[in-house]
């Protein structure tokens, strides 16, 4: 061969060594993209899961908070408030108004993708003052579909029940 051919085939090879072609970045994008749509909506529902098992023991510890609540303040009966069954540990000894029972990120209403209420309040009027004796505590999702799909209720009785298209209507036991 001659000696001109011989080094432009090592120029070219020389090159190519190098670096990857156009055409194997685009191989390997292509690959990654299709791994993220499978990846994606997976990570989506582990998420959404993840918010209604924590709402799920929110309700639960909000439940059992208005019991203490109820045992520890009688003449009050339950709490109609998230904000009087929390509060700050470092502003006083605890009170009817400030119970310091359930933690600061409960008690402020949002948690994990979901809104947290305290609802239907029955309240019984005897010897001048109410005391309440039912209540209903909600948990919805802060975006249906998103951070949760269903809503959990619970009342006095400690039965916890969910709406399963996210609305208010708590109808359908959950079984644990």
């Amino acid at each position: 061969m001659k000696r001109w051919m011989v080094l432009g085939r090592r120029r070219r090879n020389a090159v190519r060594a190098n670096g990857f072609t156009l055409m194997e970045l685009l191989i390997v994008m292509a690959i990654i993209t299709v791994l993220m749509l499978i990846a994606i909506p997976s990570y989506l529902n582990y998420v959404r899961l993840a918010n209604e098992t924590s709402a799920i023991k929110s309700v639960q510890t909000i439940s059992q908070a208005q019991t203490q609540y109820s045992m520890q303040y009688p003449a009050s009966g339950y709490s109609c408030s998230l904000q009087s069954l929390g509060g700050d540990p470092h502003s006083g000894p605890p009170s009817a108004t400030s119970a310091e029972i359930l933690p600061p990120d409960l008690s402020s209403g949002v948690k994990s993708g979901y809104q947290f209420t305290i609802t239907n309040c029955i309240k019984d009027t005897a010897n001048g003052g109410d005391r309440v004796t039912g209540f209903t505590v909600l948990a919805q999702p802060l975006t249906v579909g998103r951070t949760g799909n269903r809503t959990f209720c619970s009342d006095e009785s400690g039965l916890i029940k969910f709406d399963p298209a996210g609305g208010t209507n708590c109808t359908q036991s959950l079984s644990q």
